[in-house]
């Protein structure tokens, strides 16, 4: 169990689940002004099932490209610490914790539930024929938010759209960012990517416009919420953490990339969900 959860790198769904959680907590404000812990723990177990489940799936696909590249040779489908049937088999349970929780929350979500799963197997299939995989990662991820909105309320929201759009987007762009590590090593293989195709320079360029059109989609989405004074205090924060990731990782010098990728994006999860919460907590969410 530990050298699975290691493969499927568990803590990584920092990055996805606080947005997850302003939709639905937003969601229940609007719609009944406290929050269904009930509801609130489904989502939970639906967005980290999918999430192990695509993360599983991708170490499993990726395996050989894996063992040919150097930063990702010790991975644990590559090194045997974790053998590809029992990858499959942890894959197959997180994807069954995703359908169950999608059936306990309403018709429509498992109804949907088996669309989400798509894109997640399509995705580390996708740097074999396009040099914009980090489109279709973008993509799957921007299911979150509308996924835990519509756990909540059983319809369909564009608010919850322009937030799951700006997750995609800047989940989009720091995928381009973590792909500039590789570049050797997938031009040397035949991986396609788009550094390794437009070089690294217009990869971290691509990268800022993603994120300033982020920055634009959550200040759409604030408005169309009527956010109150701590989400857009949030807001500030996040540009200042993108702006401290752009100046930290330069084209002739990716030694910071770790901290851009990890340290700040998983930063910038957490602190826009503690404010929006923070926001929706002084405008009247009961618990």
């Amino acid at each position: 169990m530990p050298a699975f959860l290691r493969l499927v790198m568990i803590e990584h769904s920092v990055f996805a689940l606080p947005f997850a959680y302003i939709a639905a907590l937003t969601a229940m404000f609007q719609e009944t002004g406290s929050i269904s812990w009930w509801r609130l723990l489904l989502v939970t177990v639906a967005m980290v099932g999918l999430r192990t489940f695509a993360m599983a799936a991708n170490r499993i696909i990726d395996r050989e490209i894996d063992a040919r590249n150097p930063r990702t040779a010790g991975r644990e489908l590559v090194t045997g610490a974790v053998s590809v049937r029992s990858a499959w088999t942890g894959a197959l349970v997180a994807v069954v914790f995703f359908l169950g929780a999608a059936a306990l929350l309403n018709p429509l979500c498992l109804a949907l539930a088996p669309i989400a799963v798509i894109p997640m197997v399509v995705y580390p299939y996708g740097k074999r024929f396009t040099n914009f995989p980090h489109a279709i990662l973008g993509f799957a991820q921007a299911m979150g938010p509308v996924g835990a909105w519509l756990a909540v309320t059983g319809s369909w929201s564009w608010d919850a759209v322009i937030l799951g759009l700006a997750v995609g987007v800047w989940i989009g762009g720091f995928d381009l960012i973590f792909a500039c590590q590789d570049v050797a090593a997938d031009r040397a293989h035949g991986v396609k990517s788009t550094p390794a195709r437009f070089g690294i320079p217009a990869a971290l360029y691509g990268a800022r416009v993603c994120h300033a059109i982020t920055a634009a989609l959550l200040v759409w989405y604030a408005l169309a919420t009527h956010a109150g004074v701590f989400f857009w205090a949030g807001l500030t924060i996040v540009g200042c953490a993108f702006l401290y990731e752009h100046s930290i990782v330069k084209p002739r010098d990716l030694s910071r990339l770790n901290r851009a990728f990890f340290t700040v994006n998983g930063f910038i999860g957490i602190a826009l969900f503690g404010c929006a919460l923070l926001d929706l907590l002084v405008r009247g969410l009961g618990l």
